[in-house]
């Protein structure tokens, strides 16, 4: 997926500024930067959700082949979990549901660890069971391009660290692409590939995340003072320390 002199405008607003960017399928690419920096509308852009300045390639994907997750949907059907899961289908299914769709809808849940969660009512979820559910949905459509907006943010550590392993395994082992906005600038060091910085609707850095997410960018994109720690696996850990200005 290519980004070419992308721009998105609400009204007199500039959120996105003529951003060029590259995506490449069997990689995970982390957005990161401050809020407001433009990191959900250039999403939504490349989701076929948001009008926009300049070309998105989408290499072949039309939309049945990218799956997007907002941060949250605000869903909450009078639908099971499995049910929930089933309409990732819907172009598949008739006035029967076939038992190797359904089987496909419990594997999604079963690779993310929620199947336990399957006769439950989707009203019934907290707010980062439902993201999981939706994200198990997109599994089950079959999409060769993940477009996720914090899909980890309402999460325990143990459930993040799970997410974003299976997303990394996935664009490894199956080339989808992924594109994950995301604060989290540690998780981002640990599972992306790449990350592309945003601040203030333009892109500032884009590259791996030693490269990228050094004091200096800290300082100046987020204004924050910061350190980073090499562990004894080598892990990057970056430690907020103060507030600039």
């Amino acid at each position: 997926m290519t980004f070419d002199d992308v721009s998105v405008r609400y009204g007199a607003h500039l959120a996105v500024d003529r951003v060029s960017l590259a995506a490449r399928g069997g990689e995970v690419l982390a957005l990161v930067g401050p809020n407001g920096s433009g990191k959900s509308s250039l999403l939504r852009a490349a989701a076929g959700l948001q009008r926009h300045e300049g070309s998105i390639g989408r290499a072949g994907l039309d939309s049945a082949g990218i799956g997007f997750l907002p941060q949250d949907n605000g869903a909450r059907a009078a639908l099971t979990v499995l049910e929930t899961v089933l309409l990732g289908r819907l172009r598949a299914l008739g006035m029967r549901v076939p038992a190797a769709e359904v089987a496909r809808a419990v594997a999604a849940l079963e690779r993310l660890g929620i199947a336990g969660l399957a006769s439950r009512l989707l009203a019934e979820l907290s707010g980062g069971q439902r993201q999981m559910v939706f994200l198990a949905q997109l599994l089950c459509a079959g999409p060769g391009a993940l477009l996720l907006d914090e899909p980890s943010s309402a999460l325990d550590p143990r459930h993040q660290v799970a997410l974003l392993g299976l997303l990394r395994r996935l664009a490894r082992d199956e080339g989808l692409l992924v594109i994950v906005a995301i604060h989290d600038l540690n998780a981002a060091a640990v599972f992306a590939d790449r990350v592309a910085v945003l601040s203030a609707g333009r892109l500032v850095a884009t590259g791996p995340p030693p490269d990228v997410l050094t004091t200096a960018l800290l300082a100046e994109v987020y204004g924050l003072e910061a350190e980073v720690h090499v562990t004894a696996t080598g892990r990057r850990v970056i430690v907020p320390v103060a507030a600039l200005g």
